[in-house]
C-alpha cells in the first residue's frame, strides 16, 4: 500500500471531498467531506493504515464557522493587519480574514495535510493565504490579531494556549476565540462579542445545531 504524504494528498483530498460552502458562511466554498463520501465512513485506525492523521481539515466545525462569519461581518477588526488563524483545519477561518481585507494572513495548524487542503480551499476562494506548519504556541510573529476556533477541547492544550494568548494579548493582540461551549473554555478573562446558531452535522456533533460563541480575551 502506498502511503499518503501531504505532496500527495491534493488528489486524494479533491477525490474524496466536495467544494461546498459551509452553511452559516455561504460566502466561502471549501473542500469538504460530508456522508457521501468514503473519507466519512472510515475509521481512525483506518486513515492511520494509509497515513493519514484524523482529517480535521475535512469539515467546518462550529467555532471556526461562527468565528468565520463574525470576522466577515465586522472587516474592520481584520482590515490591512496581519493575522493568524491558529489550528486552521480547512483554513475556513484565515479564508474569511482575507475576505475581510486583511493585510496578510497566516494559517497554522501542524497537520502537514492541512496544508494541501488550505492551499486548496485558498485557490478555490482567490485569496492568498501563507501556511505554517510549526507548533506555533510560545512564538510571537508579530501578528495583530490571533483567530482560534475550535480549540478548547483537549485540557494539556488548553493549559498550553492561554499563557501564550495572554502573552500576546500583553504585547498588544488581539485575541479572538470561536467556540461551541468546549469542555476546556476558560470560564474568565473572555469578553462575549457574538453569539450564534451554527448548523453541524449530528455525526461530528452532539446536536444539529451548536450555540457558539465569539470571545474576546479581555
Amino acid at each position: 500500500m502506498t502511503l499518503l504524504t501531504p505532496d500527495s494528498a491534493r488528489q486524494f483530498i479533491l477525490d474524496n471531498t466536495a467544494l461546498m460552502a459551509p452553511p452559516h458562511v455561504p460566502e466561502i466554498r471549501l473542500h469538504l467531506a460530508d456522508e457521501a463520501h468514503d473519507l466519512w465512513q472510515r475509521t481512525e485506525d483506518e486513515l492511520a493504515g494509509i497515513g493519514l492523521p484524523p482529517p480535521f481539515w475535512a469539515f467546518a466545525w462550529a467555532g471556526g464557522q461562527g468565528l468565520a462569519r463574525y470576522i466577515i461581518d465586522n472587516p474592520a477588526l481584520v482590515k490591512g493587519k496581519r493575522v493568524l488563524d491558529f489550528a486552521s483545519g480547512s483554513g475556513l477561518v484565515a479564508i474569511a480574514a482575507a475576505k475581510a481585507g486583511a493585510g496578510e494572513v497566516t494559517a497554522a495548524d501542524i497537520d502537514p495535510f492541512s496544508g494541501t487542503a488550505v492551499r486548496l480551499n485558498a485557490q478555490a476562494n482567490d485569496v492568498m493565504i501563507e501556511f505554517l506548519g510549526d507548533d506555533c504556541i510560545g512564538a510571537d510573529g508579530g501578528w495583530d490579531v490571533v483567530l482560534a476556533g475550535d480549540v478548547f477541547y483537549d485540557k494539556p492544550f488548553a493549559d498550553r494556549l492561554m499563557p501564550w494568548f495572554c502573552a500576546l494579548k500583553q504585547r498588544g493582540a488581539d485575541i479572538l476565540v470561536g467556540d461551541p461551549g468546549r469542555s476546556y473554555l476558560p470560564r474568565s478573562g473572555l469578553e462575549p462579542l457574538g453569539v450564534y446558531e451554527v448548523p453541524v452535522t449530528r455525526a461530528l456533533e452532539d446536536a444539529e445545531v451548536k450555540r457558539t460563541t465569539v470571545w474576546r480575551l479581555a
